[in-house]
Parts: C-alpha cells; sequence; structure tokens
C-alpha cells in the first residue's frame, strides 16, 4: 500500500499518566515543523484493530498493553514532507503496565528513528506545542 495514494486504516492508543499522553515525537522537512503523536499505526489487511495497536506498541516500544475503551473513529487528510495523506483512525485508551513505563522509548520504524514521552497534556491544550491529528485533542480532556 502507497501510503500517500490511498486511504490508510491506523489505529492509535492514549496513553495517559499524571495529567501526560505518551506520544512519538515527528518532524515535517517542508514544513520545518516539530509535532507529536499518539502510539499506532496501520492496520494490516484481515488484522483486528485492537491487534493491530497491541502489535503497533510491541514493535515500536517493545512493551505490551491492554486495550481499553474504543474512543471513536476519525478521519484525518492532511500533508505530510509535501505529500497529501489521507487516514482512517480508530482510537482506544490504553494502559501500560507499570513495570514497562519509562520517560522516554526510543522507536526505530521503517528506517525512521524518534523517541516517545510523556507530555503534559496542558502543553498542547495552550498551542505550546503540536499533536495530530488535531481531532484526538478532544479525547485528551
Amino acid at each position: 500500500m502507497d501510503k500517500f495514494k490511498e486511504i490508510r486504516p491506523i489505529v492509535l492508543g492514549i496513553v495517559k499518566r499524571d495529567n501526560k499522553i505518551l506520544v512519538s515525537e515527528g518532524y515535517d522537512k517542508v514544513k520545518s515543523e516539530v509535532f507529536y503523536r499518539s502510539i499506532g499505526g496501520g492496520i494490516e489487511f484481515l488484522e483486528d484493530s485492537k491487534e493491530a495497536l497491541r502489535r503497533e506498541f510491541k514493535e515500536e516500544l517493545n512493551i505490551d498493553i491492554k486495550v481499553g475503551e474504543f474512543l471513536g473513529i476519525s478521519e484525518n487528510i492532511f500533508i505530510y514532507n509535501g505529500k497529501n495523506a489521507h487516514e482512517i483512525i480508530l482510537i482506544y485508551n490504553v494502559t501500560i503496565n507499570e513495570s514497562d513505563y519509562k520517560e522516554r522509548y526510543h522507536i526505530i520504524d521503517d528506517n525512521y528513528e524518534t523517541d516517545a514521552m510523556w507530555i503534559d497534556i496542558n502543553k498542547f491544550k495552550n498551542k505550546e506545542l503540536k499533536i495530530y491529528p488535531k481531532q484526538v485533542f478532544k479525547y485528551l480532556q
């Protein structure tokens, strides 16, 4: 699947702890913009969205999660690094085991390296930092 030519089904997990959310850091080279996104990724053909979310957390953070309440579905049409993209996003609450808690996680995903970290939700609310997709913001209340 070419994620810049087709509608891509993805799943994201909202993990909260002490008014912080676990997010990965991204960078758009064309916009020169740092942004954050909840952990998750593409849903493979014939893969249940909850299983996809478990797989993504295992691949990216090497942790097992408990998938909780389904929060909603959202459509996201955007431009990333100068390319058009279109996603249908399923969003769930997620919890992680206390033993898997770290302040920062290093992610290597498709030859792309970044970090995941806990960021105070207020930094997104007061627009100090950007979180994408913007629709996730309503689940941070």
